[in-house]
């Protein structure tokens, strides 16, 4: 286990310094392997971006969540479904991709002033522990939405969002990524 200081990847994050946070968390990767990991399990939806390139670069599994989670909800048979999360993975393809060519599963994301609420609120609150009632009404809002536009399930695609939705608060299914990855973790382990 690896454990890094969030706030930096964070602000490189923000910063657009993908490439930076690649050979930091490749170099994290790395270390991994030659401590004997067998596999890599990066506890972030946002941070697999990077699962190809550490891969390719360091040579070792990465056990993607995107793919896990798809599994899941293949499994359950839908289709369609909203994804939440950081900007960075609602917006960007490296998530979205797995889900459709994978698994054939269409994925909605909320718009964009609604994508910026989300953001907002995993970084200024869920990352800080903080639990806001006002923000989990403004989550079952988009959720909401993205069910009326044909969403038949909500990816909690954010480890901090399970903090603030639970599966009795909406309607669809959820898929909490967390435990999914988790889970998948440990089965795979022990295969």
């Amino acid at each position: 286990m690896y454990s890094v200081d969030f706030r930096e990847i964070e602000l490189l994050q923000h910063q657009n310094k993908w490439d930076e946070l690649t050979d930091i968390i490749v170099n994290i990767a790395d270390t991994l392997k030659m401590g004997g990991a067998d596999f890599i399990v990066i506890c972030s939806n946002t941070m697999h971006k990077m699962a190809c390139d550490i891969e390719n670069r360091v040579g070792i599994k990465v056990l993607h969540i995107a793919e896990v989670t798809g599994e899941k909800i293949a499994h359950k048979g839908l289709k369609k479904v909203g994804l939440l999360g950081t900007k960075f993975t609602m917006e960007q393809d490296f998530y979205k991709k797995i889900l459709k060519d994978k698994f054939n599963i269409e994925v909605l994301i909320p718009d964009e002033s609604e994508r910026v609420i989300i953001h907002n609120i995993i970084y200024n609150e869920l990352c800080k522990g903080i639990i806001n009632q006002t923000s989990k009404k403004e989550f079952l809002e988009i959720i909401n939405n993205l069910a009326l536009n044909g969403a038949e399930g909500i990816v909690l695609g954010c480890t901090e969002i399970p903090l603030l939705i639970k599966q009795e608060d909406v309607k669809v299914p959820i898929f909490d990524t967390t435990t999914i990855h988790a889970v998948s973790a440990v089965e795979y382990a022990l295969m």
